[in-house]
């Protein structure tokens, strides 16, 4: 029954975070597995390693089978062999061992020794989490910050020159365009954008305590540390050369940080709409039988921007404590770091049902621009710094202090209009790419 989840992930927020799980489950954890242990086999056999030399290249596409047609079945056995051996690792190389052995001639059978060869399960499982969460950013998680972005980027476009009273603490300031203060938030996401894009996905591929001991000790002849280097980038990672037997997790938190300041703009972008909201800039449509109150019928709230601060924010906390904890390992490794990996898919959902909330309550919104002209106009006293502007450009010494002495009598008042000063604010805002 979905009712018995014990995580609103998985249930009640199923439809926003469903597209992760191919990436980012623990299923998906095993089939990435099976994949690093079938690309490090291969690679061995094209090196070619001495004793693999004379196995046949035709063989070769059979070992993904394990990877490409993962099954349920085959999920239910890697579990199997999990309780037995109570190693994860191990279990999968068990697996491979029983998947490959009907597929290779007797003649061939010794190739079942080198899966694993030399390895430790973090070279196994650390570049398969940094495939899963390469995968999950860039197939899931950005295209629906590129989606919000579009609709954010449209938004503002429409309402660039749209008169709006700006405010610093709280209190009514120089006016600004609805528009151009949306377009900010576009601004600021797409620099952090660009340098999250700019991170490598690191790995750690070098034996049990990142010495390459086992592999110099059996082949002291072949360049391991060129082969290793070689062999993530054939994964579409780069391999941290100095590492314990786990990765410098400083080298992972850089995204982490960087997701935490995108999303930090966001729940700042949540805010300031829930307050446009307040003021009857925007209002939030009601679908077809939408509640808004169990006793208020006239209620329409921004509750989609409220559930997207919520589980932005949630996404940040768990953010930030991996970044800080996973920096931190006794010796050359303990175990903290395995199950507190496990919670990165945890993380990157709650964040992305952030950014569908944010992008599905832009769809909802009705924009006032009457509501935010009348209120310009209530406080002319705003355009006190065109006033004071253009007596300093008379030449006039003391035009701030003069103004201010009016507007303290009380009786001041401005020949110009609070939209007369605004023509920079509509070009800040470049037309949206189609």
């Amino acid at each position: 029954m979905s009712g018995d989840l014990l995580s609103p992930i998985d249930g009640r927020y199923a439809r926003y975070t469903a597209a992760l799980r191919p990436y980012l489950s623990e299923a998906a954890f095993f089939r990435y597995r099976i994949l690093v242990e079938t690309a490090y086999l291969e690679a061995l056999i094209e090196l070619p390693l001495p004793p693999l030399k004379d196995f046949p290249s035709a063989l070769l596409p059979r070992l993904y089978e394990a990877y490409e047609n993962f099954s349920e079945a085959d999920l239910a056995r890697l579990r199997t062999l999990e309780a037995q051996t109570r190693h994860d690792v191990k279990a999968i190389e068990y697996f491979l061992r029983e998947k490959w052995e009907p597929l290779l001639p007797s003649e061939h059978k010794y190739l079942l020794a080198f899966i694993h060869f030399g390895l430790t399960s973090q070279d196994v499982n650390t570049p398969a989490q940094a495939r899963m969460w390469q995968d999950a950013l860039q197939k899931v998680y950005l295209p629906a910050v590129k989606a919000l972005l579009q609709k954010l980027h449209h938004l503002s476009y429409t309402y660039r020159a749209t008169p709006m009273l700006g405010f610093t603490h709280g209190q009514p300031a120089s006016p600004t365009t609805f528009g151009k203060e949306l377009y900010v938030f576009v601004a600021r996401a797409q620099a952090e954008i660009e340098r999250l894009l700019s991170i490598p996905f690191w790995t750690k591929i070098g034996g049990a305590v990142g010495n390459l001991n086992a592999h110099l000790i059996a082949f002291p002849e072949i360049d391991w540390i060129a082969f290793m280097d070689a062999f993530a980038q054939k994964l579409g990672l780069r391999r941290f050369p100095h590492t314990t037997q786990i990765l410098p997790y400083e080298r992972w938190a850089e995204s982490w940080d960087s997701l935490r300041r995108l999303q930090s703009i966001w729940i700042d972008f949540a805010q300031d709409i829930w307050l446009y909201a307040h003021r009857g800039y925007v209002t939030v449509r009601r679908q077809a039988g939408q509640i808004g109150s169990s006793t208020m019928p006239h209620k329409s709230n921004p509750i989609l921007f409220e559930l997207a601060e919520g589980n932005l924010r949630l996404s940040n906390s768990l953010w930030q404590f991996l970044s800080e904890k996973l920096s931190v390992s006794r010796l050359q490794r303990d175990l903290t770091d395995s199950t507190l990996l496990r919670n990165v898919g945890v993380a990157l959902a709650y964040g992305l049902i952030g950014i569908e909330a944010l992008r599905e309550g832009l769809e909802q919104i009705t924009v006032h621009p009457e509501h935010m002209q009348a209120e310009l106009e209530a406080h002319p006293e705003v355009t006190a710094e065109a006033i004071q502007t253009l007596r300093r450009k008379a030449g006039n010494p003391f035009a701030y202090e003069e103004t201010l002495e009016e507007l303290s009598q009380g009786i001041w008042q401005t020949p110009i209009s609070p939209s007369a000063y605004l023509g920079y604010a509509s070009s800040l805002v470049p037309p949206p790419e189609n």
